[in-house]
């Protein structure tokens, strides 16, 4: 996959994350885009490096999405407890 690929899974990946964890964050809608593009090149990399699970070239493999929602809702969550207060 090219890099305009893992950026449009990590567009979709940061929607899915929200989704899964609705509220407010302190970013808005670019934070939350810029938590998703992060959080699928640190899923697929977790996903390649530690699971012994290399990055498939095919878009549409479930494994990669599911390290890309993954790394999208661990980002989000520290997201949250590192800057959440932040806004009132």
């Amino acid at each position: 996959m090219g890099i305009i690929s893992w950026v449009l899974l990590g567009l979709l990946a940061g929607a899915v994350a929200k989704l899964l964890l609705p509220g407010r964050d302190p970013g808005g809608f670019i934070g939350t885009t810029v938590i998703g593009i992060a959080g699928a090149f640190i899923g697929g990399w977790i996903s390649a490096r530690y699971l012994d699970r290399p990055i498939a070239n095919d878009f549409y493999d479930g494994a990669t999405w599911v390290a890309a929602i993954g790394g999208s809702l661990v980002l989000l969550v520290a997201y949250r407890i590192l800057f959440g207060h932040s806004r009132r």
